[in-house]
């Protein structure tokens, strides 16, 4: 019997009184690819950071292929295989791309990802390795940041809102990357998406998140895009008043 790659368990996550993170449980597969939808403010950064141990859980278990990591601190959990690329990128603007993405490689796993297989996954960072973190443009920043998460050898890799504030164009080149990694089926994707289409056109599997809690969940082929745009909004609670 094969063991998820990341396990959730009755999570919960708050900050201060506001609770952003109810009860969520759910499994990913190794080699998956799962999308977290759902509006502004419906806990899907929050359950992100949580999970990568950035963001302190108040309840609940989460497992990293079998291995209980709730307690450990981010630097932790990086070491054990779980990567993330936050929203806004973060890259060190004042380093090159080769050094942003070397001081990912001296503190992470060993492993497949080194700096010659990272640029032949994302051949566009190849032109840019010697370039300023800062003088990139926002999709090349996106492209490199998830090189340089890979370098640290993850198990699962999260990325949060891959698309924002990204153009159409920029955001077609961050998914060709993706998609290379998603084919290879070595690395398991958890990614918070707001474009509904890309979510669903990418995605194995899709959970939606409404005030923290999972509202709908299953794979794009067996969802209709109105039944996910309803949880998305909570329509289908308005819909159910009415009848």
């Amino acid at each position: 019997m094969s063991v998820d790659v990341l396990k959730v368990d009755a999570l919960c996550a708050a900050h201060g009184q506001l609770v952003a993170v109810r009860e969520v449980s759910f499994g990913v597969a190794r080699g998956e690819v799962l999308a977290l939808v759902g509006a502004n403010g419906a806990g899907k950064t929050t359950l992100l950071r949580t999970l990568a141990g950035v963001h302190a859980a108040s309840a609940g278990r989460v497992a990293l292929c079998g291995d209980d990591i709730t307690a450990l601190p981010a630097h932790q959990r990086v070491r054990r295989g779980l990567a993330m690329v936050p929203e806004g990128r973060r890259l060190f603007g004042d380093m090159s791309v080769r050094e942003n993405l070397r001081v990912a490689g001296e503190h992470g796993r060993r492993g497949r990802w080194d700096l010659a297989a990272v640029l032949e996954a994302l051949p566009a960072l190849r032109p840019l390795i010697e370039r300023p973190a800062a003088a990139l443009s926002g999709g090349q920043r996106q492209a490199a940041a998830i090189g340089r998460a890979l370098m640290s050898n993850p198990e699962l890799l999260l990325l949060d809102e891959v698309s924002l504030g990204l153009s159409p164009i920029a955001v077609d080149g961050v998914y060709e990357n993706l998609e290379a990694l998603k084919q290879e089926r070595l690395t398991t994707l958890v990614l918070v998406e707001q474009d509904l289409d890309r979510a669903l056109a990418f995605a194995d599997r899709v959970l939606c998140l409404r005030e923290g809690r999972i509202v709908l969940h299953g794979r794009p082929g067996e969802l209709t895009r109105a039944a996910v745009t309803a949880a998305y909004f909570g329509m289908e609670t308005m819909e159910e008043g009415m009848q």
